[in-house]
C-alpha cells in the first residue's frame, strides 16, 4: 500500500472521501449500509473498495486481508458515526441503538493500527461514556490524542456547522498538537470561501435547468404567499399576521426560530440539516427568490463539487446531503493530519 492511504467508515455520499481525496490521500476502503448513500459513493469514487453493510458485519480482519495491508500500513482511519442520539437538532437520546456504533471505530482501529484516526461528530458527543471509552481504547494501543470544536465556516465553508474533531497519532510520544487546528494548515490553504449567497449562484437558475437536483420543492399556494413576504434577510418573524401560523408561537421555546427564513445575503448558511430544502424547517429558504432552495444548492453549500453526482429520492438525497462532513473541512482535516503526523513538520 502507498503512504497515504485511508479507509472511510460510516461514508455516507462520501464528502470525507472527497475532501481527503483533494488533500492528497487515497482512500482504499469504505463501509456505508445506506443502499441510497452507497449508490452516491459508488457513483463518484468508484475506484473505492466499497462494502455496502452493516458496519457490525464487516469483518476488520478480512478487510485487511482484501487489502493486502500489514499491521500499520494504513495512514488513516476517518469516521462519522451517526451523531442524532448526540445531536442539539435532534431528540438528542443517549439510549438509540445508533450511539453504539461509535465503538466501531475502536474495532477498526485496533485491527489495522494507521498512523493517524481522524473522527468528526457533533459537540454533543464528547460528553459521552462511549466517547470516553474509545479515547482510553486509542491510548491503550498507543495513540495520543486531541479533540477540537470548531466551525467549518473558518475553514472557508460557505455554511456555520459546529463539530467535534478528534484526532488520535501514533507513535503517542511523538505526537505534537496545536492549540487551534488551522495553526496545522499549509500556508496557502485558503481559510475565506464564498458566502452562501456566492455559491448558490455557482448552480445557476432554476429555470430551464436540466441539472434533477436543481429544482425546487413544490409549494401550496399558501406557503408560497408566506415566503414571499418574508423580505430579504428576514424570517416569520417579519411576516404580517395573515401569514404567521399558530403552531409558530411555541417555536421560540424550542430553539426553532429560524423557520421560514431566508439564507443572508452575506455571510454563511445556517447549519445544512436532513431537512434542509425544506423552508418550514429553518432558515433554508433562498436569499432573494421565492422559494426554497434546492437539492443542488444544498450541495454547494457542503461544498460538495458542482458535478457531484448523488443517488435516491429527493428525500434520500437531502438526508445525504445534511449527514454529510462539508468537503472543504474535510480536505482542511486531510491537509492537517499529514502535518501532524510527521514529526518535522508538527506544529505547537
Amino acid at each position: 500500500m502507498t503512504a497515504l492511504t485511508a479507509i472511510d467508515l460510516f461514508a455516507g455520499a462520501g464528502g470525507a472521501t472527497q475532501g481527503l481525496k483533494d488533500s492528497g490521500i487515497r482512500v482504499v476502503a469504505a463501509v456505508e449500509n445506506d443502499k441510497a448513500a452507497a449508490d452516491t459513493y459508488a457513483a463518484n469514487h468508484p475506484s473505492v473498495m466499497l462494502k455496502e453493510e452493516d458496519i457490525e458485519q464487516v469483518d476488520p480482519g478480512e478487510l485487511q486481508q482484501a487489502l493486502q495491508a500489514d499491521l500499520g500500513d494504513l495512514f488513516l482511519i476517518t469516521a462519522c458515526p451517526p451523531c442524532q442520539g448526540f445531536s442539539t437538532l435532534g431528540l438528542g437520546n443517549r439510549s438509540d441503538p445508533r450511539n453504539d456504533l461509535v465503538r466501531q471505530v475502536g474495532r477498526f482501529a485496533d485491527e489495522f493500527r494507521p498512523r493517524v484516526v481522524l473522527l468528526e461528530n457533533v459537540p454533543g458527543l464528547a460528553t459521552d461514556d462511549r466517547y470516553r471509552e474509545l479515547t482510553a481504547n486509542l491510548e491503550r494501543w498507543g495513540y495520543r490524542s486531541e479533540s477540537y470544536v470548531v466551525d467549518a465556516a473558518d475553514f472557508g465553508v460557505p455554511q456555520k456547522r459546529r463539530r467535534l474533531i478528534q484526532v488520535a497519532l501514533r507513535p503517542a510520544d511523538a505526537a505534537r498538537f496545536p492549540k487551534d487546528l488551522r495553526d496545522a494548515l499549509p500556508s496557502d490553504f485558503p481559510l475565506s470561501g464564498p458566502s452562501a449567497a456566492e455559491a448558490l449562484e455557482i448552480a445557476g437558475p432554476v429555470e430551464g435547468a436540466t441539472d434533477r437536483l436543481h429544482r425546487p420543492r413544490r409549494h401550496s399556494r399558501a406557503v408560497l404567499d408566506r415566503i414571499r413576504a418574508i423580505p430579504q434577510n428576514g424570517g416569520r418573524h417579519d411576516l404580517p399576521a395573515k401569514h404567521r401560523l399558530k403552531c409558530h408561537e411555541s417555536l421560540d421555546r424550542h430553539g426553532a426560530s429560524t423557520v421560514y427564513s431566508r439564507i443572508r445575503t452575506t455571510g454563511p448558511a445556517p447549519t445544512m440539516t436532513t431537512r434542509c430544502t425544506t423552508p418550514s424547517c429553518g432558515r433554508f429558504v433562498h436569499p432573494t427568490e421565492h422559494r426554497g432552495i434546492t437539492l443542488r444548492e444544498a450541495a454547494l453549500l457542503q461544498s460538495f463539487p458542482l458535478e457531484y453526482q448523488f443517488a435516491g429520492s429527493h428525500q434520500a438525497v437531502e438526508r445525504q446531503i445534511g449527514n454529510a462532513i462539508p468537503v472543504r473541512l474535510a480536505q482542511a482535516l486531510g491537509h492537517i493530519v499529514q502535518r501532524l503526523s510527521s514529526p518535522i513538520e508538527a506544529v505547537v
